[in-house]
């Protein structure tokens, strides 16, 4: 998530927060909407939160061999979540 945040930064862009976040245990998917002339575009993030040896929060972008199925499950989710996200956009646009 850091580094889409410090993109738009980059760009001028203020930072906006993502569209919708899933999650599963420690994983977590974000969604992020770009909107363009050419259309609204989404992308997804995927992050895992970890307690290091002196129990502080951290997280990373890295899954080991034990967290690839709940990743593909988390995957699964937010291509259905863009799905969904894309046909309201649709209807919204058609009203």
């Amino acid at each position: 998530m850091a580094n889409t945040t410090s993109k738009n930064r980059r760009n001028g862009e203020s930072a906006k927060p993502p569209v919708a976040k899933l999650r599963i245990g420690l994983l977590t998917a974000s969604i992020w909407e770009r909107t363009t002339d050419n259309g609204t575009f989404y992308s997804v993030t995927f992050e895992r939160r970890y307690r290091d040896a002196k129990g502080e929060w951290h997280s990373t972008q890295g899954f080991d061999k034990g967290n690839l199925l709940t990743l593909a499950k988390l995957a699964d989710q937010a291509d259905t979540e863009i799905a969904r996200l894309t046909a309201t956009a649709r209807e919204q646009a058609a009203a």
